[in-house]
C-alpha cells in the first residue's frame, strides 16, 4: 500500500481553493473573494472565502478546513462504531455558489481526506467528495455538458466509477421527504480507499480539477440570459430545497456542528435569499413544469 501523505493533501487542497476561487473571479468585473482565517478550540482551523453581491455570483464561498480532536462526533460513530475512541483529522475544501441569474444553475462541490489514529492499530483513512448541479431552469445542452465532463475525469480510473458514483449521487442528493432530486446530480462518492493512498488521492484530485471545467462553461452561457421576476421567484422558491437538504440530510453539515466547527463557515452554503411557498404547483407546461418532468427525474444523459 502507497505511504500516507497527509501534508500533500493539505498542500493541494489550498492550492484548488486558490484556483477555484481565482476562475470564478474571472466572471466578476469588480467583486473579489474576501479571506476570513479562523481557529478551531480543540485544534486546527481554516480558510473560509466569500464573494456576495456580484454581477454573476449572488453569493459564492468556497472553504478550506483542517480540523482535527481527540474523539469524534455522533454523526461519524453512528455509521462507523470502529471509530469510537480515535483521535482525528478531517480536512478538505468545499464550494457553493448561488448565482444571480436564475438560468445559471447554483452548484456544489467538495473533496475531503480523513484520517483517524489509535495506539498500537494502523489508522483508519478515507478521501471522499464529489459535485453536484442544481438547475432553476434546465438545459439538456448543460446537462449533459455537465455529466460528460464526470465520466471524463473518471474514465481513466475504471469503466465502472462514473456510473457507480453517478447513481451514488443520485441517491444521496434526494430529498426523502419530498420523494424529489435536489438537481440533476453529478459525482458522489465517500470511503475511497481500496486503492491504496496514491490512485486514491490522484481521484480526488481530478474531481476537484474537475469541477471548473464542469461548472465555468455553463456560467459563460447563460449569466446574460434575460429574466424577469417570475424567474427570480421561482429560483428563490426552489432554493428552500436547497436549504431543507443541507440542515436535514448533510453529512458535512452535521460533522460540522457535531464536531465544533465554525458555525460561519459551515452554514456558507445556505443561500442568501429564500423563500418557502404553501403548496406551490406550476402552471402546466410551463418553463417551471418542465424542471419538475424533465430534469429532476433520474435520467441517463449521456444515453444518446
Amino acid at each position: 500500500m502507497s505511504q500516507i501523505n497527509v501534508e500533500q493533501v493539505i498542500s493541494y487542497l489550498k492550492s484548488l481553493q486558490n484556483d477555484i476561487c481565482r476562475q470564478l473571479e474571472t466572471q466578476e468585473p469588480t467583486e473579489k473573494f474576501k479571506k476570513d482565517t479562523w481557529d478551531r478550540e480543540e485544534g486546527g482551523g481554516g480558510e473560509s472565502r466569500v464573494l456576495t453581491n456580484g454581477q454573476t455570483f449572488e453569493q459564492a464561498g468556497v472553504n478550506f478546513s483542517h480540523v482535527m480532536g481527540a474523539t469524534l462526533p455522533p454523526s461519524a460513530t453512528a455509521a462507523r462504531p470502529e471509530l469510537t475512541g480515535r483521535r482525528f483529522e478531517a480536512m478538505g475544501v468545499s464550494l457553493v455558489i448561488h448565482p444571480n441569474n436564475p438560468y445559471v444553475p447554483t452548484s456544489h462541490a467538495n473533496v475531503r481526506f480523513f484520517i483517524a489514529f489509535k495506539e498500537g492499530e494502523d489508522p483508519i483513512w478515507w478521501f471522499g467528495g464529489g459535485f453536484d448541479l442544481t438547475p432553476y431552469y434546465g438545459n439538456e445542452t448543460d446537462c449533459i455538458h455537465w455529466h460528460q465532463t464526470a465520466k471524463d475525469l473518471c474514465d481513466p480510473f475504471g469503466d465502472d466509477k462514473y456510473p457507480k458514483y453517478k447513481e451514488w449521487c443520485d441517491k444521496y442528493f434526494h430529498l426523502k421527504h419530498r420523494d424529489e432530486a435536489r438537481g440533476i446530480g453529478g459525482l458522489f462518492f465517500d470511503d475511497l480507499n481500496e486503492d491504496g493512498f496514491d490512485d486514491s488521492f490522484d481521484f480526488m484530485k481530478a474531481v476537484g480539477n474537475g469541477f471548473i471545467d464542469a461548472y465555468l462553461p455553463i456560467v459563460k452561457a447563460r449569466k446574460d440570459t434575460e429574466f424577469d421576476d417570475r424567474h427570480r421567484q421561482f429560483q428563490l422558491y426552489r432554493r428552500g430545497r436547497y436549504v431543507e437538504f443541507n440542515l436535514v440530510y448533510d453529512r458535512g453539515t452535521h460533522f460540522g456542528l457535531q464536531s465544533g466547527g465554525r458555525t460561519e463557515s459551515i452554514l456558507m452554503s445556505m443561500p442568501p435569499l429564500v423563500r418557502w411557498e404553501y403548496c406551490y404547483s406550476p402552471d402546466e407546461n410551463s418553463e417551471e413544469a418542465k424542471l419538475y418532468s424533465q430534469y429532476l427525474p433520474i435520467r441517463n444523459w449521456l444515453s444518446n
